[in-house]
């Protein structure tokens, strides 16, 4: 039996394990960033599920390049 199939059918779960997996791909100059952002987020789950829940959904985004500020494309870097 996977470690997978022990758990419940819960959606933050999935979304944790799913953000663990593509964290976990990224190149070294990225990764130790965006796995403190995951560890803090895997920390809030256990206290306020649904505001981590929120925090897990912008660190997906961005992973994907999907930025949260509706400017990101005018802003030039350092801004």
């Amino acid at each position: 039996m996977a470690a997978d199939d022990r758990l419940e059918d819960d959606e933050l779960a999935r979304r944790l394990r799913e953000a663990h997996r593509r964290v976990r791909a990224l190149t070294s100059a990225d990764k130790a960033r965006y796995a403190r952002r995951y560890l803090a987020i895997c920390d809030l789950a256990k206290r306020d599920p649904e505001r981590a829940a929120a925090r897990l959904e912008a660190l997906l985004a961005s992973l994907d390049g999907d930025f949260d500020t509706p400017r990101a494309a005018e802003s030039t870097p350092g801004d």
